[in-house]
């Protein structure tokens, strides 16, 4: 059995930025990835500014990559009605392609140790408090501390029993890159029947186009295409907008049983991390900070407890609190959100209502994101 300090299950979006932080604090950290970089992902590819100063101190470079810069915002009903607004923090548009590969170069250059592999299993043994983790191949890994970051719904989130894995999950998400023409500094949410698209630029020109969709309206058509004739492009932004895009990619990127239950932070003794703590709904556009964000949380907790003496107790005790301080309002009113705008009705009043009073949009986008984080010195 190979001993390690930190195993990290799973190289995403959280789980990179968990690898750099604690790697870059002086920690030994093992990361468990099954794909290899770099990959596309489903996501909306947009991440808010909030967290800049973090990557900034992580040493992550992302100029190299060319992100656009995003400054406003438009949403539209079913019917076409839209508004306009600026973000309050404004963003920045990137790949998941190129960003978790520039994540993934930075670990490695921390000193991480990376292992292409799945894992089937996570022990904790209470009397030698420590971890064992199971990799698909029969090795076996033990660790001080193990973080999950292996994403919206896994194996082994059934091998853990968590709670929202007996729940229906029944949305399924799209994403697809085009090129075409549309503006640089804007991210467009655009309601349809039983879902929401987010349009936004990423680097070198291309367009991310992602929506979540309700599994049982899509499952009526035969495919992607006829689903999105004759569902999606209903919107008359849509339409415009696919009538005049060019894929870039072979075929979409899709995933399914998408899962918007809430989730524990803690779990059979594994700090979660990223969309395996919780799932924010992608109108919300904040996700990617999000998960960010939560890795910073969680690699704090780990080096209190590894370096500080802090009992394993009340490591966990401590990421649960900040975890659901930090997020679970915006998860909440992100919840809502969604709730409002699948009734049409209530989603066109709520339009109206803001055409009247346009600051209460960016204090509505204010509620699912949170302030620049701060860097301990």
């Amino acid at each position: 059995m190979v001993n390690n300090r930190v195993i990290i299950v799973g190289g995403g979006l959280a789980g990179l930025t968990a690898a750099i932080h604690l790697s870059k604090t002086g920690n030994e950290v093992t990361l468990v990835e099954k794909q290899e970089y770099p990959k596309h992902k489903v996501c909306g590819e947009y991440i808010s500014n909030e967290v800049m100063p973090y990557l900034d101190w992580l040493d992550v470079d992302l100029n190299e990559i060319g992100p656009v810069h995003i400054k406003k915002a438009v949403f539209s009903t079913v019917d076409g009605k839209q508004i306009q607004c600026d973000l309050p923090l404004g963003g920045i548009g990137i790949s998941r392609y190129a960003l978790d590969n520039t994540l993934y170069k930075t670990a490695l250059r921390n000193g991480c140790r990376m292992i292409r592999d799945s894992v089937s299993n996570i022990l904790f043994d209470a009397e030698a408090n420590c971890f064992s983790v199971v990799l698909s191949n029969g090795q076996q890994l033990s660790a001080s501390v193990v973080l999950g970051a292996f994403g919206k719904r896994s194996g082994l989130d059934q091998k853990l029993d968590r709670d929202f894995i007996h729940e229906k999950s029944p949305w399924l998400a799209v994403k697809m890159h085009y090129s075409g023409d549309y503006p640089d500094d804007l991210v467009g949410l655009h309601n349809f029947d039983g879902g929401y698209c987010g349009v936004s630029k990423v680097e070198n020109g291309a367009i991310n186009v992602c929506y979540l969709a309700d599994f049982e309206s899509f499952k009526k058509y035969k495919n992607i295409e006829e689903y999105e004739s004759a569902v999606v492009c209903a919107n008359p932004h849509l339409s415009e907008l696919f009538d005049n895009f060019v894929p870039l990619l072979e075929q979409p990127v899709t995933i399914s049983q998408v899962s918007f239950a809430k989730k524990e932070p803690v779990e059979n003794h594994i700090l979660m991390i990223g969309d395996t703590a919780g799932l924010i709904h992608p109108l919300c556009g904040n996700g990617m900070a999000m998960a960010i964000h939560s890795a910073k949380l969680a690699s704090e907790c780990v080096n209190d407890y590894l370096e500080s003496g802090v009992s394993r107790q009340k490591m966990e005790e401590n990421y649960a609190d900040i975890w659901n301080y930090n997020f679970k309002k915006r998860l909440k009113t992100g919840r809502l959100l969604a709730a409002i705008l699948q009734k049409q009705g209530v989603s066109r009043l709520l339009l109206r209502t803001l055409s009247l009073f346009p600051s209460l949009l960016p204090q509505i986008i204010r509620m699912t994101h949170g302030k620049p984080l701060k860097i301990a010195a």
